[in-house]
């Protein structure tokens, strides 16, 4: 089956998505919680959220090699046993250090799920239909980011903070299990033949010298690390300003509402003002609204600027990965997102690092402001490296399936229309 036809699997990987991506929303706040629980201070807290990258710092690109030569669809189950092992786990453990051992676990399992995910995505979909499927496959995430946040808020509280965030966590790794249920026959066929016309692997040094593939990088990593601090260090903002937890929930799914509400409306704000000024206008709001959150201002006021800032943030995520996948070349294309998965792995090691350092110095507010000087710097990145439409850059001048015969000469021609009509839409 060509790409393009049947998105019965995207619907299926949204699903399995979501629980993954609501199993760790829920256990990355109850993870902060019982930290705090246990004594740890702002310091530690940035510490563990750090080590939820380190793992995955140095398997992204191994697995997107192995993803590039064969099939995607086995990483998802692994990445699930390992994300509802590392959250069920980390409920388990009495200590810092054990914590923070099983949150690298739990990170290893979501670069696998993502990696293979994102690679499925890139590789069962046409050029054309990126933008919109790659939109789409992030509402699952958004989807996990609404629920996982209410769902940690409704089960942690009370004076026994250890026991409760114990549980959400326990109960994260359940909901991870879930997962399971859609990932059956997701993958389509690979043809055998196809792989063995593939010749030497693209060196990573190559990849990265590809015009689009930094910015979209750089540009990831400063959206998702602003995601991840905020989903880490809101609660303990909330518990400095003596806001309650059940309310930190609601405040982070509002953000995931507003992330959710961006992506349905992308492809016409895309047509609107073009990749360019999207995320150029985006990661400057976006920068504004973090340094806002520093501000002590009533909750109701958090809430709308979280909710902006939410909106902002949902760009971001959605056109890296085209920029990616549209940059590199087809047989490198997981890769290359790998290499995209490992900047945001670097920015999930330093951001929290750097934000614990931060928040021990200058107060639990300052990393918001960090934030918003990186997703300034974004901004700039943004301008100064346009993203190329559909079909313009050379990873997008082939088709998105295997290549083969006469479909190959057939694919070539019509990407060649598809990109006098993708630039019509981009104006």
């Amino acid at each position: 089956m060509r790409p393009g036809r049947n998105r019965g699997w995207l619907l299926r990987l949204v699903i399995a998505f979501s629980f993954a991506q609501g199993a760790v929303s829920m256990a990355r706040p109850a993870v902060s919680y019982r930290a705090l629980a246990l004594g740890a201070d702002e310091r530690a807290i940035g510490v563990i959220a750090g080590v939820y990258a380190l793992l995955p710092l140095f398997a992204a690109v191994p697995l997107g090699r192995r993803t590039d030569q064969g099939r995607c669809a086995p990483l998802l189950p692994v990445g699930v046993v390992l994300i509802a092992g590392g959250c069920a786990l980390s409920g388990l453990a009495n200590s810092l250090v054990t914590m923070a051992v099983w949150s690298g676990v739990m990170g290893l399992g979501h670069l696998s799920f993502v990696i293979g995910a994102q690679s499925l995505v890139a590789r069962q979909s046409a050029p054309h239909e990126h933008d919109r499927n790659f939109g789409h496959f992030t509402i699952g995430a958004s989807l996990g980011q609404l629920i996982g946040p209410i769902a940690a808020g409704a089960l942690i509280g009370g004076p026994d903070m250890a026991r409760t965030s114990a549980l959400a966590l326990v109960v994260a790794g359940a909901g991870a299990a879930v997962a399971f249920t859609s990932l059956w026959r997701i993958e389509r066929p690979v043809d055998p033949e196809s792989r063995t016309e593939q010749g030497e692997r693209v060196p990573v040094h190559r990849i990265l010298r590809t015009r689009g593939v930094p910015g979209g990088i750089l540009i990831s990593l400063a959206v998702l690390s602003a995601t991840d601090i905020l989903t880490a260090y809101l609660p303990v903002v909330g518990e400095d300003r003596g806001i309650a937890p059940t309310v930190i929930g609601l405040l982070l799914s509002l953000r995931a509402a507003a992330t959710i509400a961006c992506r349905l409306v992308m492809t016409p704000m895309l047509r609107w003002l073009g990749r360019t000024a999207l995320l150029t206008v985006t990661c400057v709001l976006g920068a504004v609204l973090c340094a806002g959150i520093a501000v002590p201002v009533p909750v109701w006021a958090l809430a709308l600027m979280l909710a902006a800032l939410g909106f902002c943030l949902g760009v971001g995520q959605p056109l890296s990965m085209t920029t990616v996948v549209h940059a590199a070349p087809d047989d490198a294309r997981s890769t290359a997102l790998a290499l995209r998965l490992t900047g945001n792995r670097l920015g999930q090691v330093a951001a929290p690092a750097a934000a614990g350092l931060v928040a021990g110095v200058a107060g639990v507010a300052a990393p918001f402001v960090m934030l918003g000087a990186l997703l300034l710097v974004s901004s700039g990145i943004a301008l100064r490296s346009p993203v190329a439409p559909a079909g313009e850059s050379g990873g997008s001048e082939r088709p998105a399936g295997p290549p083969g015969g006469k479909e190959r000469s057939a694919g070539r021609r019509g990407s060649r229309i598809g990109a006098v009509l993708s630039r019509k839409r981009d104006i």
